[in-house]
């Protein structure tokens, strides 16, 4: 699934802080827990030293065997059991009042007492809980990751977005052009050095392509038009030629031959020349055409020819189908369309056309199954070998399309038809 740039940026950066948030959680738990058993550990160690001391002034103190309200034990131990060294531990102790266990850090130590025996001495006080501190820790880190994602959502929202706007201008206009359009790219302001960068080497190769397609269309334009002379004169002259009475028939027929072929060029070079004058922009002028009225007249144009062919031409006219089009390209795209479905049509002779007031179908019968859509409008393309087809009828048909933009071209397949269906 595609999405912005900003949306992109902003997923990756709310996954990774929320790594980061984990990550840092863990390790500030480890601190926080080290730091409170520093803090116990130091009173535990003040708290040792004052004992000591004070049964050297109330010897009394020594007989304190059970935990009371001072937290502290002293027990008499043997020779082999002192151990006169600090030795701190975690210990889970139960608190009636509680009814549950709870943590407690212990010191045990040893020292000599006023009357010269050896003695143990344990210190307990009660810690935090851990259990409580992850449980607080985890509700305040999800209190933050909440405040830096909303906060981040407002940055992105106008942040970013305003950071974007020059980037988000260059696509809508690098979308809305088209080659051959006298209308240019605009200089978006910006102080991004990536978006300045990116529009430059946009507009210099938009230039480049630009010049390119514009000499490509004279050159195809100017070739046409030289083109035409030299082949009415070589048709012509054949036409004499085939006048002549004392051509044999192997003769005869290799002349006609050779004026069929002239005439295809003639008719690709017609093609081409029309190509280059849509492009162009030559056919600009829009009025409103009735599709209706002007099919009508090109099928009792075309009435002749389909009676000689013996081709079948159901029409099915319901209602107007009126829409703003140069008249000249409205009649070049129709006679197109027709034309095509009379050159691939097969054994069956079945042309079918309906208007609707949202859509004109234009169906033929053919012997080749379903078209690919992705080619059949390309320059040149021929399905099968249809004799006398340039492979640019469709093509013209295409860039009447995208040169008008208000109509567009949809092709179905339902045997034995191929339907090709202007829609509005």
């Amino acid at each position: 699934m595609k999405t912005s740039l900003k949306n992109y940026t902003f997923r990756y950066l709310t996954i990774s802080l929320l790594a980061v948030l984990t990550i840092w959680a863990l390790l500030f738990h480890s601190m926080i827990l080290d730091e409170v058993y520093d803090n116990v550990d130091d009173g535990l160690k003040n708290q040792k030293i004052e004992i000591i001391r004070e049964s050297y002034v109330n010897p009394e103190i020594v007989k304190t065997n059970e935990f009371g309200l001072a937290q502290y034990r002293i027990l008499p131990v043997s020779h082999l059991e002192y151990n006169e060294a600090n030795r701190l531990t975690n210990e889970m102790v139960f608190m009636p009042y509680d009814g549950e266990e709870e943590p407690y850090r212990v010191l045990r130590t040893g020292f000599y007492g006023q009357d010269g025996k050896e003695y143990s001495l344990e210190i307990r006080t009660s810690t935090v809980e851990e259990d409580d501190l992850i449980y607080d820790l985890t509700i305040a880190l999800i209190f933050l990751y909440i405040i830096i994602l909303v906060s981040i959502l407002l940055i992105n929202h106008f942040g970013l977005d305003k950071a974007f706007r020059p980037f988000d201008k260059i696509m809508t206009q690098l979308q809305n052009y088209r080659f051959g359009q006298s209308k240019k790219i605009e200089q978006i302001e910006t102080n991004v050095t990536e978006f300045y960068v990116l529009q430059n080497e946009i507009s210099s190769m938009i230039d480049r392509n630009e010049k390119v397609f514009t000499d490509q269309r004279l050159f195809i334009e100017n070739a046409s038009h030289e083109l035409q002379t030299p082949l009415a004169i070589a048709i012509n002259k054949i036409d004499l030629m085939l006048d002549q009475s004392e051509l044999n028939e192997k003769d005869y027929v290799q002349l006609a031959e050779t004026k069929n072929s002239l005439w295809r060029m003639v008719n690709l070079n017609k093609s081409l020349l029309m190509l280059s004058r849509i492009e162009n922009q030559h056919y600009a002028n829009q009025s409103p055409i009735n599709f209706k009225s002007l099919i009508q007249e090109i099928v009792e144009d075309y009435e002749p020819f389909f009676e000689d062919a013996e081709i079948n031409v159901e029409t099915n006219i319901n209602q107007d189908f009126i829409i703003n089009y140069n008249s000249d390209l409205a009649r070049i795209l129709i006679s197109n369309l027709i034309r095509n479905a009379v050159k691939h049509n097969n054994e069956q002779k079945s042309i079918q056309v309906k208007i609707e007031a949202d859509h004109i179908i234009i169906a033929n019968t053919s012997n080749h199954g379903e078209l690919n859509e992705n080619v059949i409008f390309n320059r040149f393309y021929k399905q099968g070998n249809s004799d006398g087809s340039t492979g640019l009828g469709l093509s013209i048909v295409d860039t009447i399309l995208k040169n008008q933009m208000n109509l567009k071209l949809d092709y179905r397949y339902q045997a034995p038809y191929h339907q090709f269906i202007l829609i509005k």
